[in-house]
């Protein structure tokens, strides 16, 4: 076997133990111990954050950043992947800010010249656009940690209303028009609420015992499973533009239905404690949307819509 095909195999196997001895290389590779340490020295170089243990049960230990194998990738797939990297530039914060900005550095720097040049052409043709924020959310990596290894935080939050400490187990976060999200129970209210990651001041580890919460996602965040809540059947219908409107929207209910035609309709359970949120979304869509059921829904856009018209009705004239 050649150096450097044994070399790139040993960056594989190293990764793939995580734990090794010199001896158990030697005997792997069918070379020398000495080979071995010289090979090892020659990854260490490459970046491959080896560790060594002394004494009678030692040996080498990659760390936890340990380097990634080479992936062949076919050109189309490696401009995939980078404009992917790429569209990211937009947000003002990430989950792993540091890294995305490093691998796009690392990713561009060693193609070929002819595909940066290609790249390099295409960026001006090519965007995902989203909207830029000022405000940032620094928590996001230990929001998303928490979330995957079930841990309940105390947070800082700052609502509309007011500023509190509360306890929150995360189910992950999201980002939608540049701003992210997170989805938590929260044990205060007992019940899954979405935080504005921005409001949130400050995050250290609770003490708080967990719940087992890896059936839902963000996916799947149904409360059926949790806490009893009343729901009410929501039917409504809409015009293309209120279609399209729908369209952005996340929501995984009310479904969203599209005829041939380009109109359609929405239909679904939803939550009673939902239906402020709901009627004020529908107002927004004016006659975009004809909401028939349920009358709740119906009561609460009415307020809404009469609340709406005293703030601009003076003396019976309008201002």
């Amino acid at each position: 076997m050649s150096k450097s095909k044994r070399i790139m195999e040993l960056m594989m196997t190293v990764n793939q133990k995580r734990k090794f001895t010199v001896k158990e290389l030697s005997r792997e590779f069918g070379v020398s111990q000495r080979t071995i340490l010289r090979d090892l020295q020659e990854l260490s170089e490459l970046g491959v954050p080896l560790y060594s243990e002394v004494g009678p049960h030692g040996g080498y230990r990659v760390l936890k950043e340990r380097i990634l194998p080479p992936i062949a990738f076919s050109e189309e797939e490696a401009i995939a992947i980078f404009f992917a990297i790429h569209a990211l530039r937009h947000y003002s914060s990430l989950p792993f800010e540091t890294e995305s900005s490093s691998a796009l550095s690392k990713f561009y720097y060693y193609m070929p010249q002819d595909i940066r040049d290609r790249i390099d052409q295409m960026k001006n043709r090519v965007d995902f656009v989203t909207p830029t924020r000022q405000i940032s959310s620094p928590y996001l990596s230990i929001l998303l940690d928490a979330a995957i290894q079930q841990k309940v935080l105390l947070i800082d939050y700052e609502s509309r209303e007011k500023r509190s400490n509360r306890e929150i187990q995360p189910i992950g976060i999201y980002t939608r028009n540049g701003l992210w999200y997170c989805p938590a129970y929260c044990c205060q209210n007992d019940d899954i609420r979405v935080f504005r990651c921005d409001r949130i001041h400050s995050v250290v580890h609770s003490a708080l015992k967990p719940m087992d919460l890896r059936h839902l996602d963000l996916e799947n965040r149904d409360l059926n499973s949790l806490v009893e809540q009343e729901y009410v059947t929501l039917f409504a219908e809409l015009t293309k533009e209120g279609v399209q409107a729908c369209e952005a929207e996340p929501w995984p209910v009310p479904k969203l239905h599209i005829r041939q035609d380009g109109t359609g309709w929405l239909e679904g359970n939803i939550r009673k404690s939902d239906i402020q949120f709901f009627a004020k979304f529908f107002i927004g869509l004016g006659n975009e949307v004809t909401v028939e059921n349920p009358p709740e829904l119906l009561d609460s856009i009415k307020r809404n819509l009469s609340e709406l018209m005293a703030k601009y009705v003076m003396g019976g004239n309008l201002c």
